[in-house]
């Protein structure tokens, strides 16, 4: 009951800055852009916390790496874009990931470290790219990397947590989420 509780709190604080910060002004120096930019966008919201939700049934070792392979990727494409290359098919690659990402929590699919990790961060590295591509101008880059990286780990924290309370229940009830998860990513990517 106190990890609910945690997770409950969680989730309020975060949407309760995001209403609280979502209005000009508060994106000077780039944390809060940052901060905000995960948090703002379905696509971001679902990917991050079905990967944290998912990674629960994982083997330890992938279990307890997720959030490097989370960051590592959502670095990898930031810097991507800062470099000023481009990425091809981003909002798709976006779309697909959390389609995939449903799809592994439906089929409650087990991977190895090396495959799980490869592919958490190809995901991450889409959404990365995103996000440095949306930078706002005059933003500080370090500034607005720590608000993304905060967010998207706090994402994928609370998945973890509501993936936890979950393995507790009835497996069908994760199944749905993950399709309900899957049919949102196919959406996404239609659109």
């Amino acid at each position: 009951m106190k990890l609910t509780a945690k997770l409950l709190t969680a989730a309020a604080l975060l949407a309760a800055s995001a209403s609280a910060m979502a209005h000009p002004g508060h994106a000077e120096g780039g944390f809060i852009s940052g901060l905000l930019h995960p948090m703002l966008g379905l696509d971001h919201l679902l990917a991050m916390a079905a990967i944290g939700f998912w990674s629960v049934r994982q083997s330890a070792t992938l279990k307890n790496s997720t959030p490097l392979f989370v960051i590592g990727g959502m670095i990898l494409g930031a810097g991507i874009a800062w470099a000023g290359f481009s990425l091809p098919g981003v909002e798709t690659g976006i779309a697909l990931s959390v389609l995939l990402a449903g799809i592994l929590i439906a089929t409650m699919a087990k991977l190895p470290t090396a495959v799980g990790g490869t592919l958490v961060a190809a995901f991450m590295v889409f959404h990365g790219f995103a996000h440095g591509t949306e930078m706002p101008a005059g933003a500080a880059l370090v500034a607005y990397l720590a608000g993304f990286s905060i967010a998207t780990l706090a994402l994928t924290f609370v998945g973890r947590g509501l993936g936890a309370l979950m393995q507790k229940t009835d497996n069908r009830f994760g199944r749905v989420l993950g399709g309900v998860v899957a049919a949102t990513g196919a959406f996404l990517a239609a659109a």
